[in-house]
Formats: structure tokens, C-alpha cells, sequence
């Protein structure tokens, strides 16, 4: 029988700002001023870009352990990239990132063969990246020793 997890937040908005809870955790999400925001906050996609970082490292560190892989940390430097004319309606724009573009250096006493496979592990389990994966957003990633 499969197992499942379940994920909830709950969320209260005014005008572009969102603030959210999950349990104990609150996320807080804004625009900034010239979309009409306050600038108090991330805004969504970058938001989004930080849950991929999370979800890389969370499921790395799951890959390692079953490597039996020296991992001593990863850092990431993520950027995507989005038409904005999606979100305003444009018909025939995708409204979500076109690219996402990904460099984690790994700190680690392991072969370059090695982190390729940990990274081609976690791609392949992380939640995040397949969600961007299966949406037909284009991921140009790259993993090295740092």
C-alpha cells in the first residue's frame, strides 16, 4: 500500500502581500513595488526558486546517505526566467517560467563521477524539480566540487 504525505497551509492576503502558515512555520510572500507591492517579502517565483533550493538539498542529503556519500554541504545559485505577458493574459505565453537555471557546488571529499550521480538522484526524486520538469520548463543544471 502506498504511503502518502500530505502538505496544508492556510493564508491571509491584502492587496499583493500573503502571508502563510504550515504548523509553527509562517511564509511570507509580496510583490515588489513597481508590481504593486510593498516589497516586504519574496515574491512568488522567487519563493519558488527557494523551495527548489530546499527540496535539491533536503533529497540530496536522503541520496547521500544511501551512497554512502561524503556530503558537507551544498550551495546553490538559481535563476529562472519568465514572459511576464503570460501573467497578464497574453494568450499563447505560458505563465510560468520558460527556463530555470541551476549551479550547486558541492562540499564533499568525492569524485566528480561521484557528485554527478548524486545529482542525477536527486533530479530525479526531488518534488520541485520534477513539478518544473513536468511542465516543460527547460532546467539547465550543473553540479561541481566547491
Amino acid at each position: 500500500m502506498a504511503q502518502h504525505m500530505n502538505f496544508h497551509i492556510t493564508g491571509e492576503s491584502e492587496n499583493m502581500r500573503t502571508v502563510a502558515e504550515s504548523g509553527a512555520h509562517r511564509i511570507e510572500i509580496d510583490e515588489p513595488r513597481s508590481l504593486g507591492g510593498n516589497d516586504s517579502a519574496p515574491d512568488p517565483l522567487t519563493t519558488m526558486l527557494g523551495s527548489l533550493a530546499g527540496c535539491e538539498n533536503v533529497v540530496a542529503n536522503f541520496a547521500a546517505k544511501e551512497l554512502d556519500f561524503d556530503l558537507q554541504g551544498i550551495s546553490f545559485d538559481i535563476s529562472g526566467e519568465i514572459d511576464p505577458r503570460g501573467m497578464q493574459g497574453v494568450e499563447g505565453v505560458r505563465p510560468y517560467f520558460q527556463t530555470v537555471t541551476l549551479h550547486a557546488k558541492v562540499k564533499t571529499s568525492e569524485s566528480d563521477e561521484r557528485i554527478q550521480e548524486l545529482k542525477r538522484l536527486t533530479d530525479e526524486r526531488c518534488p520541485v524539480f520534477t513539478t518544473l520538469q513536468a511542465a516543460g520548463v527547460e532546467l539547465n543544471t550543473s553540479w561541481e566540487k566547491a
